[in-house]
């Protein structure tokens, strides 16, 4: 485990403690989880505008998704096109341009991307037969045609590959993700067969996942930021699950890695049904036939709690992997690594999270309030740095969408900031708010902008934890933090000087405040 001491500044404002019984040593913190955000379409539609935004929010690394359908050329097209799909070139330059002017923008503005592969085929490389045509370019996805597709993008964004018609090379692109949440059949389908019995799902990414890690390889990225997985937390254990419903993640991983509820390699014909090893002699060739499930760089998963408190799991669902059962996800990915003596012990990514509101939605189950949802992003994110195998913490999306369909953003539809905004450009979370007089509480958050105007200003940035008593009157400082943990986190110890009200405040260079959501206190 990484430890830092965060260092102190105690004073320095109205009402400040300096020396005072209420300013406490801090607190050894771990230097926490990066911070990503996952924004739907507008990062294509305007990369400057989306990534300056985001730029401004504190963001560490952006999620961004390089949809093949959305480059390949003839995408609607039944038959393969007759060019070299591994060239860059063999792919129309306005179909790249977005991603470009996404890769630019990010080294421009000094942050990290996750580029993801993202979903659907092309129509010529879906396989045939799909029983519902809207769903045939998640039908059965071509293993070799999309290594072609990785293998073009792994050149383009090699730090080497100068663009027709530009002057200077491409910048490189070192960190990607390898498909979208294979567990549910909306980005993978098949997702079971044999009424629902066997995981073709976990066949048909293994091979995705061979191909992209050796296409990947082959262009230059083998040493790279490699994730796996991009896991939907949830799914159903019924005989529905068919062709495109979810399939519960740890049973979707226990099949990728060819071993049965109890952790036995499958054989026979439960594993050649599976694409797996059927004696003990070909499993003794499963690690380094597939290098990617022992040697990535971590797991990606979309770890949403359903609408239920970041710190609660879903009753009765063992399979699940919301945020509250990511201990159990690193201890199933720890006992199938053991399985073939491996001792690799995964890193965890959260790619996706957020909680959907209403307003705006008003028809969907597991639905907040936007202010509850700004609470449990904070105490999502609090649990989620004290999580030591867990390297990010996602927000999806920025924007809600017109139609206020899966509403997690940080502002609305219209732009307008909703309380998740404040919450994640400042989190603030006190894991107990009641205690006696005379003792500390403990205040976790931060200022996710700060490393960055840190770095622009070359001066130490500081937080001011506000306080007032009961629910009006003027704040005062009663104490201010001096910030040197590179992602904006702090945790101290305090005394309060009765029940009322904290919150945090930091003040941008030639800004106003910037203000965290507020926290009620009690003291007995």
């Amino acid at each position: 485990m990484i430890v830092v001491v965060v260092g102190l500044v105690v004073g320095g404002g109205a009402g400040g403690a300096a020396g005072g019984s209420g300013a406490l040593p801090p607190v050894v913190s771990r230097i926490g989880p990066e911070s990503m955000v996952t924004p739907a379409s507008e990062v294509t539609i305007d990369p400057v505008g989306t990534i300056n935004a985001l730029h401004a929010l504190g963001v560490d690394r952006v999620h961004v998704s390089l949809t093949w359908s959305a480059v390949a050329p003839d995408t609607t097209s039944t038959r393969r096109p007759s060019v070299d799909l591994s060239d860059p070139a063999s792919y129309s330059a306005s179909a790249w341009a977005p991603y470009d002017a996404i890769v630019r923008q990010l080294k421009a503005d000094h942050m990290g991307i996750d580029m993801d592969f993202f979903p659907p085929a092309p129509r010529w490389a879906s396989g045939p037969g799909a029983p519902h045509p809207a769903r045939q370019t998640m039908w059965q996805p071509n293993a070799s045609d999309f290594a072609e597709f990785v293998r073009a993008a792994g050149t383009r964004y090699s730090g080497h590959y100068t663009p027709p018609g530009a002057s200077a090379p491409l910048p490189r692109v070192s960190f990607w993700s390898i498909w979208n949440e294979p567990d549910l059949g909306a980005f993978l389908a098949p997702e079971t067969t044999h009424h629902s019995q066997v995981e073709e799902a976990a066949r048909l990414y293994r091979g995705l996942l061979d191909a992209a890690w050796g296409a990947l390889d082959q262009t230059g990225h083998g040493r790279d930021t490699i994730l796996f997985g991009e896991l939907s937390p949830a799914g159903i254990h019924t005989a529905s699950i068919g062709n495109f419903q979810a399939m519960p993640p740890l049973r979707f991983l226990r099949a990728l890695y060819c071993v049965d509820a109890t952790y036995r390699p499958l054989s026979g014909q439960a594993a050649a049904l599976r694409g797996c090893p059927t004696n003990a002699a070909a499993s003794a060739q499963f690690t380094a036939q597939h290098p990617a499930l022992f040697h990535a760089s971590g797991v990606a998963v979309h770890p949403y709690p359903q609408g239920l408190p970041p710190d609660t799991v879903t009753p009765d669902e063992p399979d699940y992997a919301e945020l509250a059962a990511l201990p159990r996800l690193a201890q199933t990915l720890d006992r199938l690594q053991a399985v073939y003596g491996s001792r690799t012990k995964f890193p965890l990514w959260s790619t996706e999270f957020g909680y959907q509101t209403d307003p705006p939605e008003t028809n969907d189950a597991g639905l907040v309030s936007p202010t509850t949802a700004a609470y449990y992003l904070n105490w999502a994110e609090y649990i989620s740095y004290e999580n030591p195998r867990l390297r990010s913490f996602d927000q999806y999306l920025l924007s809600d969408s017109p139609t206020a369909f899966f509403a997690t953003g940080l502002l609305s539809a219209t732009g307008a900031p909703k309380p998740a905004y404040y919450a994640f450009q400042m989190p603030l979370y006190l894991p107990v708010t009641t205690t006696n007089r005379g003792h500390p509480l403990d205040v976790w958050g931060g200022a996710r902008p700060a490393p960055d105007a840190q770095n622009a200003a070359h001066s130490a940035q500081t937080v001011a934890i506000q306080y007032r008593s009961g629910g009006s009157g003027a704040w005062r400082t009663v104490r201010t933090v001096t910030l040197t943990n590179p992602h904006g986190y702090f945790e101290i110890r305090q005394v309060f000087p009765g029940s009322g009200q904290v919150r945090l405040s930091w003040t941008p260079a030639h800004a106003a405040p910037d203000i965290s959501r507020t926290v009620h206190i009690t003291l007995r």
